[in-house]
């Protein structure tokens, strides 16, 4: 298979270690552990050297064979020291081929019995660091990369009661998750994405012809979550060109406010675009008009 080759209180354990090689911000890294329903995940915290209680935290979802090591440039760090926020970047056990994933409904996880409750775990974690840093029991938010950007999606259908909003980048949602859930609540949505991405593809793959199960079309996600959220009307953007031309779309008027933003990189292929515009700092903007 060629398809997403980047991606996409139970009982606690954590061991904390530093690591400086990995850390691109002035604050401190470490890496844990955590055991969830008897599956032992792992984890980075990145703590900016002066956060203040009830700091916002963001959660960040690896792609589909990630380590999710912070060094992989989501350029967040930098964006937390200025802004005060704590970032957790999970990293989620290994399949059958090896490789680290998030329980999001591709066809041979549910083959092989593979599938986890990782919403469950991921909210168990918030909880935790929570307590554990004084952080906000109001402000968290999640994001990712492809796998990560789908389970963004997995937390805004199963969890918005945790999650004030969330932040895909080559994200999609699998087809039999769009067919069988609904979601609880509206909840502010943000989407980056490529229009010639080869994998996580602009018009869905909606006859499984990569092998992972069929997907929506990207269009079709946004226009979903804009009618859940009640947006009213459309305001298009061009950001100022760096590689391929960005064009923003941003859903209005939403119910309690929410906005639907949608960033479509014109000619993008499979990435987290931080070379087209400044990804950490626009996900950031998103997420700051939800803060209580």
């Amino acid at each position: 298979m060629k398809r997403f080759a980047a991606f996409c209180f139970a009982f606690v354990l954590f061991v904390g270690v530093s690591f400086a090689g990995v850390n691109d911000g002035e604050g401190t890294l470490t890496e844990h552990t955590f055991k969830y329903k008897g599956v032992e995940y792992s984890y980075f915290f990145y703590k900016p050297k002066s956060l203040p209680d009830s700091a916002p935290l963001i959660m960040v979802f690896h792609g589909y064979g990630s380590r999710n090591i912070p060094s992989v440039g989501y350029g967040l760090q930098p964006v937390a020291d200025r802004e005060g926020f704590a970032i957790c970047y999970p990293r989620g056990p290994k399949d059958h081929k090896g490789k680290h994933y998030w329980s999001v409904g591709y066809q041979f996880h549910i083959d092989n019995n593979l599938e986890r409750d990782d919403t469950g775990f991921a909210v168990k974690l918030v909880k935790y660091l929570q307590k554990k840093y004084r952080l906000s029991q109001h402000n968290v938010f999640a994001t990712g990369h492809s796998n990560g950007g789908a389970m963004s999606y997995m937390l805004a259908y199963k969890e918005p009661k945790t999650f004030a909003a969330v932040a895909s980048v080559s994200g999609h949602i699998m087809a039999c998750n769009y067919l069988k859930l609904s979601a609880k609540q509206p909840i502010p949505i943000m989407e980056v994405h490529g229009t010639m991405d080869n994998l996580s593809r602009w018009n869905g793959d909606p006859y499984n012809k990569d092998g992972w199960g069929a997907d929506i079309a990207t269009p079709r996600i946004v226009d979903y979550w804009a009618a859940v959220n009640r947006c009213t009307h459309e305001q298009v953007e061009q950001l100022p060109q760096r590689r391929n031309r960005v064009i923003a779309h941003r859903y209005l008027n939403g119910i309690d406010g929410n906005e639907v933003w949608f960033y479509e990189v014109v000619g993008g292929k499979h990435s987290w675009a931080d070379k087209d515009m400044d990804t950490a700092t626009e996900i950031w903007k998103f997420f700051s008009k939800y803060l209580k």
